[in-house]
């Protein structure tokens, strides 16, 4: 059993793939039965796959296939970026409402009549200063933008998440799509091959018949052509395998140059024939489960979600904000304040007269001296604080905020009818899986019908023209019809089976092939 689970649902390429099996011609030429017998596994070899540095073996399982394609493909590296752009944008609004830190350093010089920046008094002399200050920010209250703005951003990220998963199934389904047309054409080179088998023999058979005489020589002719155009349904059916392989390839975004088209070979999956049981499943319970799995619906609905917060994040701007700033400033000047240094004393005699009659006294007098403040110690003397509120209340801002709340609202609306159209293209591809579903099952069972009597007829038309009882005309209608008829049996088959795996695939189930 080949069991493989596509790692979300696509609904628009699934609707396709389903189209693509009923109208490809080569699907009407197929056999029932096992892996086709004219297929040759080929020594595994590998090379590089662009861009990845791994390695591509040259016999491939679906699933590998799949690998493959969803490590190579470039659109979904384009949706990884976008995610990845988003992240950032989740991680900077929730870094937002930390505060804002700053710092701002100056030195200058100045010649002539100044003002000495420490004691704001006029000087003419050289004045050589440095300046030094620290900010900081807070935001207390802005109408819930900061925390809008987080979930916004976070709904973003879980839909361009879902948006990835899209993508991705939508490279899935691309390459089952050309990995079924790849197992189509090999077996039709197994119906190709068996009918030149079979008309070889009948040629053999009628070469003995025509040189006893007992049919004429115009049979062989008859049978000579029709070997001519099994030669040519061979050469048609190994040039669809060609191309189904080149487009295989191109779908994982591997040069044909690398595994080449000749040596590169699939594992064929065995499909076991229908039932034809009734679906147990009704087209509203499919519906139903489908818009949980979905990744379409999944991102419509986040994206609807995070207009609907991006309403509220432009409100904000028309409501108060109250931020918290706090400041911390100093400055050094070379010609800044001196401070006074205890120098030693002097006595000091002076003459006071005292009842008239003159006395000598001696005062003890302090003696400092000036020496200029350190580079430090100016930093810490001139270091200001200062710590404030500031509200701000938007009154008249020309409608601007007005207009972003207008312009949120569209969008919010525009992401509704978005998710409600996403919505009603799902249920439309549900409804018409479900009746190709149906029909596929009256046809396999026409068909199945049909093949059984056209066995037996040419059953009686083999008989008949050995025994020469029926002419070389004839005989190879009989056998074209069942030809046909057996090619339209396995198309059917394989409609019907694809039927069922669609609707099994939009309820979450694997595919699987037992």
């Amino acid at each position: 059993m080949i069991m493989f689970r596509l790692p979300v649902i696509r609904m628009g390429l699934a609707s396709g793939l389903a189209a693509f099996l009923l109208s490809t011609p080569g699907l009407a030429q197929t056999t029932v039965g096992g892996p086709p017998a004219a297929v040759t596994p080929a020594p595994v070899q590998s090379t590089a796959a662009p861009g990845t540095g791994q390695t591509v073996p040259q016999r491939l399982g679906l699933q590998q296939c799949i690998d493959i394609a969803l490590a190579n493909n470039l659109t979904i590296r384009q949706s990884q970026l976008q995610l990845q752009n988003t992240e950032a944008q989740l991680r900077q609004a929730r870094l937002n409402r930390l505060p804002n830190v700053g710092a701002f350093l100056s030195q200058g010089y100045n010649s002539g009549r100044n003002i000495n920046p420490a004691t704001n008094a006029f000087v003419d002399q050289g004045v050589l200063s440095n300046n030094f200050q620290a900010t900081a920010q807070v935001t207390v209250y802005n109408g819930g933008l900061l925390q809008n703005t987080i979930r916004q951003n976070e709904l973003l990220k879980q839909s361009n998440e879902a948006s990835v998963k899209a993508t991705e199934n939508n490279v899935s389904l691309t390459v089952v799509q050309n990995y079924l047309n790849v197992l189509t054409g090999q077996e039709q080179l197994v119906v190709a091959q068996r009918q030149i088998e079979v008309s070889q023999a009948q040629l053999d058979r009628t070469q003995k018949l025509v040189g006893a005489g007992s049919l004429p020589e115009s049979n062989l002719f008859d049978i000579r052509a029709q070997i001519a155009n099994d030669e040519l349904a061979i050469v048609n059916a190994q040039n669809t395998i060609d191309l189904a392989k080149l487009a295989l390839l191109q779908a994982m975004n591997v040069p044909s140059g690398g595994p080449g088209i000749d040596g590169f070979n699939v594992e064929p999956i065995n499909v076991p024939d229908p039932t034809l049981d009734p679906y147990t499943a009704t087209t509203q319970q499919v519906y139903d489960i489908a818009q949980q799995f979905v990744p379409d619906i999944k991102a419509a609905d986040l994206r609807v979600r995070s207009d609907a917060v991006g309403v509220q994040v432009a409100r904000a701007n028309i409501l108060p904000s109250l931020t918290l700033n706090g400041n911390l400033n100093t400055l050094y000047s070379n010609v800044g304040r001196q401070k006074l240094i205890a120098d030693g004393t002097t006595q000091v005699d002076q003459t006071v007269l005292f009842n008239g009659i003159p006395q000598t006294v001696t005062f003890v007098q302090n003696n400092f001296r000036g020496e200029n403040y350190t580079f430090t110690e100016q930093l810490g003397n001139n270091l200001n604080r200062s710590i404030n509120l500031q509200l701000q209340i938007p009154i008249f801002n020309r409608t601007q905020a007005r207009t972003r709340i207008l312009t949120a609202s569209l969008q919010q609306q525009n992401s509704e009818i978005a998710a409600a159209n996403t919505r009603l293209q799902l249920r439309q591809t549900i409804e018409t899986a479900y009746t190709n579903l149906r029909a596929s099952s009256n046809r396999y069972r026409a068909t199945s019908a049909q093949v059984t009597q056209l066995a037996r007829a040419f059953q009686a038309s083999e008989s008949r023209f050995n025994a020469g009882a029926l002419n070389s005309t004839d005989y190879n209608v009989a056998k074209s019809n069942l030809d046909r008829a057996r090619a339209s049996l396995v198309q059917a088959k394989y409609d019907y089976i694809f039927r069922v795996k669609l609707l099994d695939f939009y309820q979450n189930k694997p595919l699987s092939f037992d």
